[in-house]
């Protein structure tokens, strides 16, 4: 079993597991060489790919996402997260504009603005309309399609074992990191880093699995929550409050790719979070 574990984040359906670390080992290894920590060996980090249980089914001349619109956007979940994302860029980028009272509102209108306020944002520049409401649509399938929710969630459980020290999770791979090492009581884990983690949203942390707040391991499990100001999927930057003062906090600024998870992975506050895990014991 590898010692580090990672967890990909949401749009890498068309990806795997050899094609993510490929972006992911040569990022963690400067974060630990930063952190001025012995780098890994390459059987030492395994990536739990879950990306394929949202790729649509593949047919002649007709592989990719969906071509979703605006009226795709489900009414309740996908929209009031679409709604959040708008607000919390409007909160850190002067060229978006912050919705009104007129289009606060769950109306088709409300969508349309959301999405192209988004579309001329920082955060969200060069991604496709319908690869953003796919997103929006894999947030909300794992946390409403229980038989994937399970299926998710026991890829990354199946890669713990008890070589594993460290588990990293990015996007919507710190809640499945998270609830996978709720679901693994005895497990030896020493520390779970989360990056750009969208955990302390209460939409998503209401339905957390068994249960919200729940600490992830024994007490002596270090976990660190790193989040850039300009991340708008990690909408609640502390998660203390919710997960417990024992959790720490971190931010750093990762330029113009806020939820970059290879960025997030570079920094010394992640390899420093890593290698304690690694040295710990």
């Amino acid at each position: 079993m590898a010692r580090v574990v990672a967890v990909h984040g949401v749009g890498k359906q068309i990806l795997g597991e050899d094609s993510l670390l490929k972006e992911w080992r040569p990022a963690l290894q400067d974060g630990l060489r930063r952190a001025g920590q012995p780098l890994l060996c390459e059987h030492e980090l395994a990536m739990a790919f879950y990306g394929d249980l949202f790729r649509p089914p593949g047919q002649m001349l007709a592989v990719g996402d969906p071509l979703y619109t605006a009226a795709d956007v489900d009414a309740g979940f996908e929209q009031e997260l679409l709604l959040s994302w708008w607000q919390a860029a409007a909160d850190v980028d002067p060229g978006v504009s912050p919705p009104g009272l007129d289009t606060l509102a769950r109306t088709p209108r409300s969508v349309q603005a959301a999405l192209r306020a988004l579309s001329n944002s920082r955060f969200f520049s060069g991604i496709a309309l319908r690869a953003m409401i796919f997103d929006l649509k894999q947030v909300r399938r794992y946390l409403t399609d229980n038989q994937l929710r399970r299926i998710a969630r026991d890829r990354v459980a199946a890669l713990i074992g008890a070589d594993t020290q460290v588990v990293v999770g990015h996007s919507l791979g710190t809640v499945l990191a998270y609830e996978a090492l709720c679901s693994m009581p005895n497990h030896g884990v020493r520390a779970l880093v989360t990056l750009g983690s969208p955990l302390g949203i209460p939409m998503i942390f209401d339905r957390l699995l068994p249960e919200p707040g729940r600490w992830p391991g024994a007490d002596t499990l270090a976990w660190t929550n790193i989040v850039d100001n300009g991340d708008v999927v990690a909408l609640v930057k502390d998660l203390r409050p919710q997960f417990g003062q024992q959790l720490r906090s971190a931010l750093v600024h990762n330029g113009s790719h806020a939820h970059d998870a290879t960025v997030y992975l570079t920094s010394l506050l992640t390899g420093t979070a890593i290698a304690k895990g690694l040295d710990a014991g």
